[in-house]
């Protein structure tokens, strides 16, 4: 998935981008409103982890410009406040899902997942397909009941053809979801991914490519 990470408090920030780019995400960070949408402007992203109280734009402002222009990233809303007034004002705003500070990396991690899932056609925890099953929580992947170790960036991408159902998902595609903005436009690294997922996950091949189109797991 891509994940914005929106804090003002660049250690925390950092933090948190770090631990969700250990289950495998594609993560940014930025530490203003006006910064964050900025990003949703020009970037597709899954989930939008937004801190409340942010300089230039205020969070709930950035919140509530999300919701009416229809972005559709879910909103997953950070504050210091925890009163039960609080998180529903929050949810009024837009939000699809509210967290109190201090929170455990752990619990965050599991409601982006939660709200990644809701923000396309319903996929199971537990991704499965053509003798391949990923768990995004546990992080693992195994084929024919063979565990298959994976680099983050294989992961994501592996995970990403397994939620296409069978369908083909393009390179920009899995460059937008597996990378972070950083990543060169023009680069190979999804091409030298896909090689490196052939090659672990073994024989006979799995990961198919379409011409002109992109890779899909039939």
């Amino acid at each position: 998935m891509r994940i914005l990470v929106v804090e003002d408090e660049v250690l925390l920030a950092d933090a948190v981008a770090k631990w969700l780019r250990g289950d495998a995400h594609a993560v940014d960070v930025v530490h203003d409103g006006a910064a964050a949408l900025e990003r949703v402007g020009v970037n597709d992203y899954d989930v939008v982890v937004l801190d409340r109280d942010l300089p230039v734009v205020h969070g709930d402002e950035v919140c509530r410009r999300l919701t009416a222009e229809g972005a559709p990233a879910r909103v997953l809303m950070l504050t210091a406040a925890g009163e039960i007034d609080d998180r529903v004002a929050g949810f009024a705003l837009g939000a699809d899902d509210y967290l109190p500070k201090p929170f455990a990396f752990p619990e965050l991690a599991a409601r982006v997942v939660a709200l990644g899932r809701r923000g396309g056609p319903s996929a199971p925890p537990v991704l499965q397909r053509a003798g391949i099953r990923l768990d995004p929580h546990r992080r693992e992947v195994y084929r024919d009941g063979r565990y298959v170790p994976l680099s983050r960036k294989e992961f994501a991408v592996l995970a990403e053809l397994l939620r296409a159902d069978g369908a083909a998902v393009s390179a920009e595609h899995l460059l937008e979801k597996a990378w972070d903005e950083n990543a060169d436009p023009f680069t190979n690294a999804v091409r030298i991914a896909i090689l490196k997922l052939r090659r672990k996950l073994g024989e006979p091949a799995v990961v198919h490519t379409e011409p002109g189109v992109g890779y899909r797991i039939p």
